[in-house]
C-alpha cells in the first residue's frame, strides 16, 4: 500500500509524535480511513494506531496525491456533573499526562494539510477546529459544542459557527491558564462523507481570519452532493473575486501565498479602492510580519499606515458588525502583545466582506478606538464597527492625520 517514494515526498515537513492507546485510536482512524475511501480516495499510506497525529496519503478520483495530518480525539454528549445538560465536547488529550501541550503541527508550505477534529462514532459526524488557531493545545482542555449544533449537522450534513472561548498560555505552575479576553473560533461539523470536504476546505482557509473562514464554510455548505474537486474551485474564484490566473499566481508563489492566507484578497480590494481615490498618493502594499498592510500619502503627507481586518460572520445585536481586533499570537514573555497600539497603523479598515459578500470597508482612526481595560497603551480586542467610530469614507480621516 506504501509508495515510499510518494510519501518521503508528502512528509518533508516534521511533526511531534505522542504515543497513544490503539484501541482507543483505532476507530478514530478507522472512520477518517472509511470517509476517505467512500468518496473514491485511495488509501496510498496510512500510519499505525498507536501514534499521533496520523499521517495519511491518499489519491483523490481525479489522481491528485494528498496528505493530511490528522488530530483526533473523541466526541461525546456525556453529561458531566455541573456542566449543561444539552453539552457535548471532545477532550484534547494524548496519553495520560495532562500537564503538557499538543503541538499542533501546520505545514508552512501547504503540501501536508493539517486538520483538528473531534469524531462522535455514534453519531458518525466530525467537529472540526482551526488547527493554527489551537496550536499549541493545552491537554486536558475541552472543545465544547450543543444539542443545537449537532442537530444542524445531522441534519444538513454541514454546519459552521462561531464560539468564543478565552485563550490560554502555559506556565510552569500547571498547563495552562486562561487570559481575560475572549477570542472567536469558527467551528465546522459535517457527516462523515463531508470528511473530503473538511481537507479541501482546509488547503484554502488555512490561517484566514474567522469571518472568511465562516463564510467559506458556508459555501461548502451550500455544495451538497456535488464533487468538491470539481466544483469549489470555481466557486471560490467567484466569491473571491479574482481570476483563475491569479490564484494560480498565488499558489505558485510562496511569498504571495503567505499573504493570501493573511488577508490578501481584501487587502487587495481596500488598495484598488484606495487608488482610486483623488488625493491618494503612493498607495504600496506592505510586506512582511507584524507590518501594516498599506501605506498611502495624502496630498504629499507623510506615510499613513492602515490595517485591514475582517470582521466576523455574526454580529453584535441590532446587526452591527464585530471586530476580533487583535493578533494571532503574542510573544511568550508579553501577553499584552497581542493587542495593537495606536503607533501601529494610524488606521484600521474593517471589511465587510464576510456579512455582505461585497468588498466594502468601513475606517475609523486607531487612536478613537476603546483601550484595553488591562494592558495600558493597548486597544481592546473585540470592536463594534458602528456609525460613531467608523465610516464609510476614509477622506476625513486622511485630513484629520494630514
Amino acid at each position: 500500500m506504501d509508495d515510499d517514494a510518494s510519501v518521503g515526498e508528502q512528509s518533508a515537513f516534521s511533526w511531534k509524535e505522542y504515543s497513544v492507546g490503539p484501541a482507543h485510536k483505532a476507530p478514530l482512524l478507522k472512520f477518517v480511513r472509511d470517509a476517505l475511501e467512500a468518496r473514491g480516495c485511495q488509501i496510498k499510506h496510512i500510519g499505525p494506531t498507536n501514534r499521533a497525529p496520523f499521517f495519511i496519503v491518499f489519491d483523490m478520483p481525479g489522481q491528485e496525491r494528498l496528505s493530511i495530518l490528522v488530530y483526533a480525539f473523541l466526541a461525546s454528549s456525556k453529561i458531566t456533573r455541573m456542566r449543561p445538560p444539552d453539552e457535548h465536547r471532545f477532550q484534547i488529550k494524548y496519553g495520560g499526562d495532562l500537564s503538557g501541550v499538543i503541538d499542533v503541527a501546520v505545514d508552512p508550505r501547504g503540501v501536508t494539510t493539517t486538520i483538528f477534529v473531534g469524531i462522535d462514532l455514534q453519531r458518525n459526524i466530525f467537529i472540526a477546529v482551526d488547527p493554527s488557531m489551537n496550536n499549541p493545545s493545552p491537554m486536558s482542555r475541552s472543545v465544547e459544542f450543543k444539542t443545537q449544533n449537532v442537530d444542524e449537522v445531522l441534519s444538513h450534513g454541514w454546519h459552521a459557527w462561531e464560539r468564543d472561548r478565552h485563550e490560554a498560555k502555559t506556565t510552569t505552575r500547571r498547563a495552562y491558564e486562561l487570559l481575560p479576553d475572549i477570542r472567536t473560533e469558527v467551528l465546522i461539523g459535517g457527516k462523515r462523507d463531508r470528511l473530503l470536504d473538511l481537507i479541501l476546505l482546509e488547503r484554502v482557509a488555512q490561517g484566514l481570519d474567522p469571518g472568511e473562514r465562516h463564510l467559506i464554510a458556508d459555501k461548502f455548505r451550500e455544495l451538497p452532493g456535488k464533487p468538491a474537486v470539481d466544483k469549489v474551485p470555481h466557486e471560490l474564484l467567484d466569491e473571491l473575486s479574482i481570476t483563475p490566473e491569479a490564484l494560480f499566481d498565488l499558489i505558485n508563489s510562496a511569498s504571495r501565498l503567505k499573504m493570501a492566507v493573511r488577508g490578501w484578497v481584501a487587502e487587495n480590494h481596500l488598495a484598488e479602492q484606495l487608488n482610486r481615490l483623488k488625493g491618494i498618493e503612493d498607495c504600496v502594499r506592505l510586506q512582511g510580519d507584524g507590518r501594516p498592510d498599506i501605506s498611502v500619502r495624502w496630498r504629499n503627507s507623510k506615510p499613513i499606515f492602515i490595517e485591514c481586518k475582517n470582521v466576523l460572520r455574526t454580529t453584535y445585536s441590532g446587526g452591527i458588525p464585530k471586530l476580533d481586533f487583535q493578533r494571532t499570537r503574542a510573544a511568550k514573555s508579553d501577553p499584552c502583545s497581542r493587542y495593537y497600539m495606536p503607533s501601529d497603523f494610524q488606521i484600521v479598515a474593517a471589511c465587510l466582506h464576510p456579512l455582505t459578500e461585497k468588498w466594502e470597508f468601513r475606517f475609523a482612526l486607531t487612536s478613537d478606538l476603546p483601550d484595553h481595560q488591562t494592558c495600558p497603551g493597548r486597544k481592546a480586542s473585540n470592536i463594534r464597527v458602528e456609525e460613531k467610530l467608523f465610516s464609510a469614507g476614509i477622506d476625513t480621516l486622511l485630513d484629520r492625520l494630514s
